[in-house]
């Protein structure tokens, strides 16, 4: 990431204003206000299609889950979000992706400063090579807000936001790379969170660590969709139906089947395909 671009993501005042509702699929109740919405979303890696024609709108501070088998297009679509697709030659996209109404892949769109706004934790846990005083403080340095706020006291709130502080509080100093998988995951959320971003993606965030550790990530999720729109990638469905309010469910070929609340997606979703994949008659 880039430490010399400072422009917002968003380029002008207009852009902030709320997203139409018109794009979304008609099978959907959203209860919270859309931040991020597909209309028509197309990706392909060269002669691959990935995703095809996926619309669904994300409701703000809430927690959606996208589920699926793999190779399905739920990765594919949260690099999208942000852009990390861009750092791939052969990725096309067509159709449009909405952050607050702004179409993310137009031209004035800068895509590292869209980052600071989506922030994303991936599968690995992956600390820099740095304390964990360093790791959490990287974000507000890079994107030049070390002068304006309190620095310590931003790391201090977000290790306790990421439920760390009161297991490294006295290890500051200390290399992250030092901490056990777990708290490893933890100090990337907590270097996610500080510098405020308003959307946070995760990609199977817990699908490496032990059920202990995952117990403290699914907790600290629900903490965070208080004040942040988290959406995860995860294959494990008890995991989605714990956490998430809205589930997305793409199926073989980048199609996204159905979305709705949880509840209803594993109770008593509308498609058999997606009935059949939850129950494990395939996938």
């Amino acid at each position: 990431m880039s430490s010399e671009n400072t422009t917002d993501p968003v380029t002008d005042a207009e852009s902030l204003a709320d997203p139409p509702a018109s794009a979304v699929d008609q099978t959907t109740t959203v209860t919270g206000e859309t931040i991020i919405e597909s209309e028509s979303l197309d990706v392909w890696y060269g002669e691959t299609q990935a995703l095809q024609d996926v619309t669904f709108a994300i409701p703000e501070r809430q927690v959606t889950a996208l589920i699926g088998p793999s190779g399905c297009g739920k990765s594919t679509f949260l690099r999208s979000v942000n852009r990390m697709n861009d750092q791939i030659d052969s990725c096309r996209i067509e159709g449009d992706l909405r952050f607050r109404g702004k179409n993310i892949y137009d031209d004035d769109v800068d895509p590292v400063a869209l980052r600071r706004t989506i922030g994303m934790v991936f599968q690995e846990p992956n600390p820099f090579p740095k304390s964990i005083y360093d790791n959490v403080a990287y974000g507000l340095r890079v994107q030049g807000k070390a002068d304006d706020v309190d620095v310590d006291a931003k790391v201090e709130e977000s290790l306790r936001r990421a439920a760390l502080w009161d297991e490294v509080n006295d290890q500051l100093d200390s290399s992250g790379l030092a901490l056990s998988g777990g708290q490893q995951q933890r100090l990337c959320i907590a270097r996610a969170i500080a510098p405020d971003p308003e959307v946070i993606l995760m990609d199977e965030p817990a699908s490496a660590l032990d059920p202990v550790a995952t117990s403290k990530i699914e907790d600290l999720i629900e903490d965070l969709a208080q004040d942040y729109t988290v959406v995860i990638v995860t294959h494990n469905m008890q995991q989605a139906a714990r956490i998430s309010d809205k589930t997305a469910v793409f199926l073989t070929g980048g199609e996204l089947v159905e979305f709705d609340d949880t509840g209803k997606i594993f109770e008593n979703p509308e498609h058999q395909r997606v009935e059949d994949y939850i129950t494990g008659k395939f996938g």
